[in-house]
């Protein structure tokens, strides 16, 4: 995922933690801001924690977030910043069901966020 379409800084976080509105699903929170500026590209930010598990389960889960978000990116509204939040027990679903079912997790939190 390039630079410009990510999440970096505290500020950033807070913002869409704080201003924004969000929803959920057994393994997935999502959280999403409008941002006032010109329309441009969405931004994530991906937050696991260590109730996910140790730290070689948690980046990995953070790098098929971010392949998965990268592939849905065409279907993501632009303008807007996003924190994905994965909760316990997520790596290990997606060792059992696979990178696909990872993928239709993320388009459902997507779904319940456009409704």
């Amino acid at each position: 995922m390039q630079r410009r379409h990510r999440l970096s800084r505290s500020r950033d976080f807070d913002a869409v933690y704080r201003q924004g509105r969000s929803t959920s699903t057994r393994f997935l929170v999502l959280y999403w801001f409008e941002r006032d500026d010109e329309p441009v590209e969405p931004r994530l930010g991906l937050a696991v924690p260590k109730a996910a598990g140790n730290a070689v389960a948690r980046n990995r889960i953070k790098r098929q977030l971010r392949e998965v978000w990268r592939a849905h990116l065409d279907r993501v509204p632009a303008g807007r910043d996003y924190v994905l939040i994965a909760k316990p027990g997520l790596p290990e679903a997606v060792a059992a069901n696979g990178f696909d079912w990872l993928s239709a997790r993320v388009d459902e939190v997507l779904t319940k966020a456009a409704a």
